[in-house]
């Protein structure tokens, strides 16, 4: 909890100096950049996933592990080196400055180097981001959650000293992206150093039929992954373009105080995924149901609380944080939406994870997949009609209509196949 609590603060910590720092026009495209980052995650193929299910399927077998985990090292390994060659071939032709809306003249001549290091570090991250799900996967959550935290606060620090010596917005973004996937690669190296030379991922592990069976299972996870990230990260880059990119960037950073909720709720979910799997693998079908409702309620109450608390005060912490907000701007609709759309994705957190442990990922599938359609539409018409107050709302009530229902019906397909209700 003092990890995650480290890993949490310190990205909160740096958000008004950034703000201030940057400006809203090169904030608010940073952020945009970022959600186009945060909708590309599909591009592990869905590995990362297909392997934190099969680990949790092999606990007793660390030899095939070891297999899938390089496998899987070898596989993102080359998709990180054919979009990073993509990226330089494509950044230059795509027109970001008016897909972002840029009006300002400075901003807008940084902004195809902006896009290369954000996405550029985001490649490379693909890979470098497995060793998450191999600690996850093996129990580790403690180990892996001091390395987030470290590249969390290596990130801040990184950030603080550039501002403070003035040594430029490029710089400041590229201390901000690159921690992670460096901290990333400091862990693996340091992990599989001090494992045994069997645990190791090494070429000579790497066979094609792992490889198959991880990539038929990743490509499940990979359709899945595609239809949510971009339906949970379209609202910045729709703000841009809709409203602006200085509403984009007063958004973004209400966006990141309820954010925490969301964070919350992931990073214990990925600890509770391969217990689950572990548990049905074994008929603990009356265990996994009890912990569920559990986790449901666990979810509601802290999430409900703490949004609530948000609601009353958020203009109050945006002040103290970043030291101005725009409340014609974000108005008390934008902040009721976000807690009643953080409240909707933690109660039905521990359903989908209850199916993501046994693979079981169609119902969500067609959940996401609707929800990316009615979601998009009702948010660029809500963008429209009502303004800002329009997006969370809308997000509310396609998500009500589509992946509540797919996340119910998909948790009872999964408790009767793994054993009797």
């Amino acid at each position: 909890m003092v990890a995650k609590g480290i890993g949490l603060a310190a990205p909160l910590v740096i958000t008004p100096a950034c703000f201030r720092y940057l400006g809203d026009q090169r904030y608010g495209l940073w952020m945009a950049i970022t959600a186009l980052t945060g909708m590309a995650w599909f591009a592990d193929l869905g590995l990362g996933n297909g392997l934190l299910t099969r680990l949790g399927q092999l606990a007793d077998d660390p030899r095939q592990q070891a297999r899938e985990i390089s496998g899987a090292f070898a596989t993102l390994g080359v998709v990180a080196v054919l979009l990073l060659a993509a990226l330089v071939v494509v950044t230059p032709v795509v027109p970001w400055v008016e897909l972002f809306a840029v009006r300002d003249p400075t901003v807008a001549a940084q902004t195809g180097t902006l896009v290369l290091i954000c996405f550029g570090a985001f490649a490379v991250n693909i890979p470098l981001s497995l060793i998450q799900r191999i600690q996850y996967a093996r129990g580790q959550m403690v180990q892996s959650s001091v390395w987030q935290s470290a590249g969390a606060l290596a990130a801040m620090a990184v950030v603080l000293v550039a501002i403070a010596a003035d040594w430029g917005p490029l710089v400041v973004v590229g201390g901000a992206v690159l921690a992670v996937p460096v901290t990333n690669l400091l862990n693996t190296v340091t992990y599989f150093w001090s494992a045994g030379p069997a645990d190791r991922p090494t070429p000579r592990l790497v066979h094609r039929e792992t490889v198959v069976g991880l990539l038929r299972l990743g490509l499940q996870f990979f359709a899945l992954t595609m239809m949510s990230s971009i339906a949970l990260n379209v609202d910045n880059p729709l703000v841009a373009n809709v409203l602006g990119l200085t509403v984009a960037a007063h958004y973004a950073v209400v966006g990141k105080l309820f954010g925490v909720l969301w964070i919350f709720v992931g990073l214990v979910g990925m600890t509770v995924w391969p217990v689950n799997g572990a548990a049905l693998a074994q008929g603990e079908v009356a265990w996994v149901r009890r912990n569920t409702r559990r986790m449901v309620a666990l979810y509601g109450v802290i999430v409900g609380a703490v949004g609530l608390l948000l609601v009353g005060y958020g203009h109050r912490l945006i002040e103290l944080w970043v030291g101005t907000v725009d409340r014609s701007t974000i108005r008390l609709p934008v902040l009721v939406g976000l807690a009643g759309w953080s409240l909707l994705v933690a109660v039905t957190s521990p359903l989908l994870m209850v199916q993501n442990s046994i693979g079981l990922l169609r119902p969500q599938f067609v959940g996401w997949a609707s929800f990316l359609v009615l979601a998009t539409v009702l948010k660029v018409w809500g963008l429209r009609q009502f303004g800002l107050a329009g997006l969370p709302g809308a997000a509310c009530v396609a998500y009500l209509l589509t992946v509540v229902p797919a996340a119910l019906v998909g948790y009872r397909r999964a408790l009767a196949r793994c054993g009797p209700s």
